[in-house]
């Protein structure tokens, strides 16, 4: 099976985390904490802050290592190194993504989490 091994931005804002909406592929229209493939010779936190940087066209501090997950969907196995993370910049710019939107905890629940993200929602909430 094929793996692929990416990074994953919780990123807080006050009471609050950052989710976005994918808007390809087939999982579009799910929701998953922005992020991507790490590339060779990046260490996890390199990767994230150019991941943001080309999806969001923000800059972040990557504040804490959160937790990693692996997951296998049906075309890959996926191990995801999550960080806690908080902007540099304030504003994002959606270069990817179709939507975004900041959750409270209460709100989590309120988005369909891609399956591997869903994992991470209740580490996140004990952070929250």
């Amino acid at each position: 099976m094929k793996r692929i091994e990416v990074v994953a931005a919780i990123i807080r804002k006050g009471d609050k985390i950052f989710a976005t909406q994918r808007g390809y592929g087939d999982f579009k229209d799910w929701w998953e904490f922005p992020g991507g493939k790490m590339e060779a010779g990046e260490t996890p936190e390199e990767a994230l802050v150019r991941e943001i940087r080309e999806e969001l066209t923000a800059e972040i501090s990557v504040d804490e290592f959160l937790c990693t997950v692996e997951y296998d969907y049906p075309a890959f196995h996926l191990k995801m190194h999550c960080y806690l993370c908080s902007l540099l910049t304030e504003a994002l710019h959606l270069n990817e993504h179709e939507a975004a939107r900041w959750l409270t905890k209460d709100e989590l629940d309120s988005v369909k989490w891609l399956p591997a993200d869903l994992v991470v929602i209740d580490d996140v909430r004990g952070k929250m």
